[in-house]
């Protein structure tokens, strides 16, 4: 669907292979390299040796997520109760936040990955 060919999860993050997690993919999760990260700080930084950009989702920043090129890029989208650790927005290039509209301030971890992941989509277009 997005051309992603890997994800890197913490190991503190859910199993992603937990049954019901497996058949909401249906199927596509096994089309995809998961890498489970010890430390995804230090994941991030042989990341950026290889030239990766660390972009992460914050809402302490102004920039949008249809304001930055997804070109090599590793996007880091944090959970809903804490959001992206301190560590790991320490060693981002950038932080990025979906606009919206209203009063609500965050959303989703999987609606806000599906919206980050739309507009990587429509830039590769």
């Amino acid at each position: 669907m997005c051309g992603l060919s890997q994800v890197i999860i913490s190991k503190k993050s859910g199993d992603v292979f937990n049954p019901k997690v497996v058949r909401s993919t249906m199927g596509a999760i096994f089309r995809v390299n998961i890498i489970e990260s010890e430390s995804l700080v230090d994941t991030l930084k042989n990341l950026k040796k290889h030239k990766f950009k660390i972009m992460a989702t914050s809402l302490q920043t102004e920039e949008s997520i249809y304001d930055v090129e997804y070109k090599k890029t590793a996007i880091i989208i944090g959970n809903e109760a804490n959001g992206v650790s301190k560590e790991v927005l320490e060693i981002t290039d950038k932080k990025i936040k979906i606009p919206m509209i209203g009063k609500t301030e965050s959303l989703n971890v999987a609606v806000a990955t599906g919206i980050i992941l739309y507009e990587y989509v429509r830039q590769k277009k």
